[in-house]
């Protein structure tokens, strides 16, 4: 997928795991609404490899719901495949964030092993300019989200929270992301 703000984008970042019995439909495959979940887990994690959690922004007095979600569905995953979440961001401003999503099934790796860790993939970062992930693509997407205060008023992050919006900028400077 191509950014859609070349060179305002961080690194990929990816995490991985096996398709639930429970997320999947009649049909045998991933319901649609659970890869909105996935991107969840992906920007989660994403935060977390830069060393931030969502819990602390949140006990901080800040919070970054999603206002705008767009997915693009390729080819679906089934039950019990190996699939990996890649995230990066497109957009980091003191009022915004956007995300970019790949989602991609890993078919064969499993055969090997079953520890995604075996091919490097857990905590996987590549440059933002690596245009072929690992796996088949199965789901494109993005998400937008607004910086808001607990009483969910929007907030400049960089004003109520200024230590944040730095440490936040330098890793993703130090990681290779241009912000």
């Amino acid at each position: 997928m191509k950014s859609r703000n070349p060179g305002l984008t961080s690194r990929w970042y990816g995490t991985t795991f096996r398709v639930r019995y429970q997320e999947t439909d009649q049909m045998g495959v991933v319901y649609h609404a659970n890869y909105l979940s996935w991107f969840e887990s992906g920007r989660t994690e994403m935060f977390r490899e830069l060393g931030f959690a969502y819990r602390s922004l949140e006990n901080m007095g800040v919070l970054l719901p999603v206002t705008t979600a767009d997915l693009q569905f390729k080819s679906p995953a089934r039950y019990d495949d190996l699939v990996a979440v890649y995230a990066r961001l497109t957009t980091f401003s003191a009022l915004r964030v956007v995300y970019e999503y790949e989602i991609r099934r890993l078919a064969g790796m499993e055969e090997v092993t079953g520890d995604p860790e075996a091919f490097g993939l857990a905590g996987f970062s590549a440059p933002a300019d690596v245009e072929q992930l690992p796996g088949e693509l199965l789901v494109t997407g993005s998400t937008s989200h607004v910086w808001l205060n607990t009483e969910w008023k929007p907030v400049r992050l960089d004003r109520v929270l200024p230590e944040l919006f730095l440490a936040i900028t330098m890793a993703l400077r130090e990681e290779g992301g241009a912000v």
